[in-house]
Order: structure tokens, then sequence, then C-alpha cells
């Protein structure tokens, strides 16, 4: 079982690659953002490491760039996993999944998913 894997990681509808990105993101537009790295990333969502997750049903404004920095990707997602800090054998953050992205950032994790399975096979 990875880090981030946990009760409900059968039902998954798209496939997971281990990425470390850093991310952008805040809860309301008062709110300054906040950067935490990535766990993982699928075409439906990503796990973002943190010691301070929102609760579930959260929306959240997401920001993040290739590791290049060719291309900022953002829209919106809602919290739909939250692993509390202090749990042993799983990685403090949550669960999102992407709500609202343009159709050109979408492709582009798509890309970057489909080559990441790519080059483990």
């Amino acid at each position: 079982m990875s880090d981030s894997d946990g009760p409900g990681s059968e039902k998954r509808r798209f496939a997971r690659t281990a990425l470390s990105l850093l991310v952008q993101y805040r809860f309301n537009t008062f709110e300054d953002f906040l950067a935490e790295y990535s766990v993982n990333l699928s075409a439906g969502g990503m796990f973002i490491r943190t010691d301070t997750p929102k609760d579930e049903g959260s929306i959240i404004y997401l920001q993040f760039s290739l590791k290049d920095g060719s291309r900022l990707i953002e829209g919106m997602g809602r919290v739909v996993r939250v692993n509390p800090p202090g749990v042993a054998g799983r990685v403090a953050g949550m669960g999102i999944e992407f709500l609202n992205f343009d159709a050109e950032s979408m492709e582009l994790i798509q890309e970057i998913v489909a080559s990441k399975v790519t080059k483990k096979n």
C-alpha cells in the first residue's frame, strides 16, 4: 500500500502516477495562496501533502506549473479525501478531485500522466 492509498483506493476511476509538483492553492478569494507538494496526479485529481488539510467537500482553487515552468495549470477542485496528520503509514494531506479546468489544462494533465505511465512500462 502506498502512502496515499487507503480505503476506497480500489474505486479510483483514473490511474495515478507519482509526481511531486509545487501546488499553490487557496479556499477563498480573501486568503493568501498556500503552497505544498503533490504526491501523485491523475486525469481526475491529485493528492496534496499537507499537515493542515481542509474538510471534505471544501472547494479549492489550484495553480501549478510544469517543472520547466512552461505552462501554468489552474482550476477548481473539491476535497474528496482527508488523511489527518499522525496516522502511521499514511501521508497527511488531501485528495482533490478536479472540477473546473479548461480543456487545454486537462489535455496537458492527461499528457503528463500518460508520459509517466509509459515510462514505467
